[in-house]
């Protein structure tokens, strides 16, 4: 089995947590057997003092 990485950006509106798990959730419709997650980056959108869209950049790991 060889293991695969695919890059992704979660969003969400509510926290950096919900961010991550939409990009897996995302991923796990068109991947099967994901393994694992890095989450590699932490960025949010922010509108008039206030973060209004939370971000994540993460690899997920799946085999093959």
């Amino acid at each position: 089995m060889h293991a695969k990485v695919i890059e992704l950006v979660g969003e969400s509106r509510d926290n950096w947590n919900d961010a991550v798990q939409s990009a897996v959730r995302e991923a796990s419709q068109t991947v099967s057997n994901i393994s694992g997650v890095e989450i590699y980056n932490l960025t949010a959108n922010v509108d008039n003092g206030n973060i209004v869209e939370y971000k994540a950049n993460v690899k997920v790991v799946y085999h093959s």
